[in-house]
């Protein structure tokens, strides 16, 4: 790789760090929100490192008196690397003028629910608030996991994406969560029997366990009888398994 092609790449892939993390929250679609601060550091010593090399090429080529100095008096410059090497400019351009679209139902019905996996043993007791906002990781441990059923009876409100089903009468609210990067993204499913949204519309719902198996244990269905769903905003961090959305109507 040609050395102006090294020190353009280390400029525009530290400009592109500093636009997503410092200028918005696109960098929310690529990492989680603790990392943050470690892009924007990458993402100045990217340009410093640039500035360097650039002024280092610059007194290089003021030292030799012309850019062939070194090409052993054939005309030549040999410092070309792989052709392969241009494509490298596609990732550092995208930072700048491409932002991926954040990941949603297409994504998860690719993929099974990670919901109820963590064993749990003692559990708090519920808050009188009725509806009960909870989330959708907390709602499937309550359903299958916590042998009080304090869920029984309870009119909870959760908020995700929609997720289309194979099922003619239900659907799923999903949640997609990453512990590092997009990369290693995970889905959380909770099946909703009732009219279905739009795939990838964020919304809020409100209902009740939906009585199929035993509560409590893992034959209970992590599922709810929808009394109301409404349309809501998506969050700016979207790849995490918050407490529910406001209805935007």
């Amino acid at each position: 790789m040609r050395r102006p092609l090294q020190i353009t790449l280390l400029a525009l892939s530290g400009i592109g760090l500093l636009r997503i993390t410092l200028f918005g929250d696109l960098y929310l679609r690529y990492v989680k929100e603790g990392m943050r601060p470690l892009l924007i550091a990458s993402g100045v010593v990217l340009i410093l490192l640039g500035v360097a090399d650039a002024v280092s090429y610059g007194r290089r080529r003021a030292d030799d008196g012309h850019p062939h100095h070194h090409d052993g008096g054939h005309g030549h410059d040999h410092t070309g690397g792989p052709r392969a090497a241009w494509l490298l400019l596609v990732p550092a351009l995208s930072l700048l003028f491409y932002a991926p679209p954040a990941l949603g139902a297409y994504t998860a019905s690719r993929e099974p629910s990670r919901a109820a996996v963590t064993p749990r043993h003692d559990f708090d007791p519920l808050p009188a608030t009725s509806p009960l906002p909870i989330t959708l990781s907390d709602f499937a441990l309550r359903v299958q996991q916590d042998r009080s059923r304090a869920i029984k009876g309870r009119t909870v409100q959760l908020s995700g994406f929609v997720t289309a089903g194979k099922q003619a009468d239900s659907w799923f609210l999903t949640r997609i969560i990453i512990s590092c990067c997009a990369a290693d993204a995970q889905s959380v499913k909770l099946r909703i029997y009732g009219p279905a949204p739009r795939p990838d519309t964020w919304v809020a719902v409100t209902g009740t366990w939906h009585p199929a198996g035993a509560l409590g244990t893992r034959s209970a269905a992590v599922a709810l009888d929808a009394r109301s769903v409404a349309e809501a905003a998506r969050p700016v961090n979207s790849y995490s398994d918050d407490l529910p959305l406001v209805p935007t109507r």
